[in-house]
């Protein structure tokens, strides 16, 4: 399910009877004020197709991929108020595609004993981005690397984050992030060979 043109009322904008979007409301009904945040709307635009992307690298479904994101983006309106800036609303986006992607992948392993599927279904016309040729082999690649191999180097090699950003993503060290990125690639590299030949 896609946030698209049901996003906003899905995430609670109403609009005023000129068609107008509401600013966000918090709990006592006041507006919200967009000190240094911006506005809800301008983050969801700037922002969604990004995170679909993470989380389409992590859960290797974009169908599923958008679930992720809609519930993240539910799960940063409730929390608006909160924020401190637009940084911060980043950080708990990515934070929440990943924590999200991992209940994904956690359930899929008690579903059907953790099988990736060994083909990745047709893309749609509005897929095309996500489904380019030279992201199914890497995709295929990434598939086979353990969890934490796997988002280290989707957050560092695709979302281009530092070692800083990533280890508070993931709630680990600097150093454990080094580490892993560094094994990560070598059995990235060696699933690339191996799938050339």
């Amino acid at each position: 399910m896609s946030l698209e043109g049901a996003g906003a009322d899905a995430l609670g904008w109403g609009r005023t009877e000129g068609g107008g979007a509401h600013t966000p409301r918090t709990a006592g009904g006041e507006a919200a004020e967009e000190q240094g945040i911006g506005s809800f709307a301008v983050l969801y635009r700037a922002e969604r197709l990004t995170m679909v992307r993470l989380a389409a690298f992590l859960v290797d479904d974009p169908h599923v991929a958008e679930d992720v994101v809609q519930d993240a983006f539910t799960g940063l309106h409730a929390h608006w108020h909160r924020l401190r800036d637009q940084e911060a609303a980043v950080h708990y986006l990515r934070r929440a595609v990943v924590n999200k992607a991992r209940s994904v992948l956690r359930r899929r392993r008690t579903a059907r004993g953790y099988v990736w599927p060994t083909a990745t279904p047709e893309p749609g016309a509005d897929q095309g981005a996500l489904m380019a040729e030279e992201h199914r082999r890497i995709r295929r690649a990434l598939t086979g690397l353990p969890r934490r191999q796997r988002e280290v180097l989707v957050l560092r090699y695709w979302s281009d984050l530092s070692e800083a950003q990533i280890a508070a993503t993931l709630g680990i060290s600097a150093g454990t992030v080094k580490s892993t990125a560094s094994r990560g690639l070598k059995a990235l590299e060696a699933a690339l060979l191996r799938s050339s030949t």
